[in-house]
C-alpha cells in the first residue's frame, strides 16, 4: 500500500469515526459554545473588567470543556445506537484500539477549535498567543473529558454521563470560587496566566507545576479506570 492510500486510509477512519461520535449532533454544542465565549468576553467587557491574559483564559475555559463532553459522555451510546457495539467488542484490545483513538481525535479537534476561539479574543479582546492559550486550556478539558469518558462507562447512559458531569464541573468551580480549597495546588479552577500578587513569582511557579502534574495524573487515572471499565463486556451487551 502506498504512502497516499495509506493516508486516504486514515483519513476515512478518522471520518467515520468522527460521524458516530458526533452523530450530526456536534455541530449544536459548537454553537452553544461559541454563544457562551461570546456572551461571556461581552459580559466580561461590559462589567469593564482589566483585559488580560488570566481574563481570556476564564472566558474560555468553560466553552472548551462543553466542547468535549457531547463526544466524550455519548460516545458509548451512539456506538450502542449504530448497533456496531457488539462488532466493537469482537476487536482485540477493542478499549486500546478504538476508544484510546477516538478520545485523541476529539482532543486534537477540540484544540484546533480552542485556538480559533482564541485567535477571536486576540482580535476582539487581548493580544494572546492562540497556539499556547488552548494549549493550556486543554489541561482542565482533557481532565474533564477523561472524567465525562469514566462516567459513561460507569453509568452506560450518555444523559446521566452528561449530567454527572456538570454537576462535578459546577462542584469545581463553586469550591474554586468560595475558596475552600486553600492550597493552590489542589485548586483545579486554579488560571496559569493569573498570579497572585502576594506570592512570590518563584513560590507561584512552583505552585503551578505540583497542580499541572496532580491534573495530569488524575487525568491518567480517569482515562486507565474508563478503559478497563470496557472490558467488562456482558455489562454493555446485556
Amino acid at each position: 500500500m502506498s504512502a497516499l492510500d495509506t493516508v486516504k486510509s486514515f483519513g476515512k477512519l478518522c471520518g467515520y469515526n468522527m460521524r458516530i461520535i458526533f452523530s450530526g449532533k456536534f455541530i449544536w454544542f459548537l454553537l452553544v459554545g461559541l454563544v457562551l465565549f461570546f456572551f461571556l468576553m461581552f459580559a466580561a467587557a461590559s462589567r469593564g473588567t482589566e483585559l488580560s491574559h488570566g481574563m481570556v483564559y476564564n472566558q474560555l475555559v468553560i466553552p472548551g470543556i462543553l466542547l468535549v463532553f457531547y463526544p466524550a459522555c455519548f460516545g458509548i451510546q451512539n456506538d450502542a445506537d449504530h448497533r456496531i457495539l457488539e462488532l466493537l467488542f469482537g476487536i482485540p484490545n477493542y478499549m486500546y484500539k478504538v476508544w484510546l483513538f477516538r478520545l485523541v481525535m476529539i482532543y486534537v479537534e477540540v484544540y484546533l477549535i480552542l485556538v480559533v476561539y482564541a485567535f477571536l479574543a486576540r482580535i476582539l479582546l487581548y493580544p494572546v498567543q492562540p497556539f499556547s492559550m488552548a494549549l493550556n486550556l486543554m489541561l482542565p478539558v482533557i481532565l474533564f473529558g477523561n472524567l465525562a469518558f469514566l462516567y459513561s462507562t460507569l453509568i452506560r447512559n450518555g444523559n446521566a454521563a452528561a449530567v454527572m458531569s456538570v454537576l462535578t464541573v459546577i462542584l469545581v468551580l463553586v469550591l474554586g470560587n468560595i475558596q475552600l480549597v486553600e492550597n493552590k495546588v489542589w485548586d483545579l479552577t486554579i488560571n496559569p496566566y493569573d498570579e497572585p500578587e502576594n506570592i512570590n513569582a518563584a513560590i507561584w511557579s512552583v505552585i503551578l507545576l505540583k497542580n499541572r502534574i496532580l491534573m495530569i495524573v488524575a487525568a491518567i487515572v480517569f482515562l486507565m479506570s474508563g478503559l478497563l471499565g470496557l472490558q467488562n463486556r456482558g455489562k454493555f451487551l446485556g
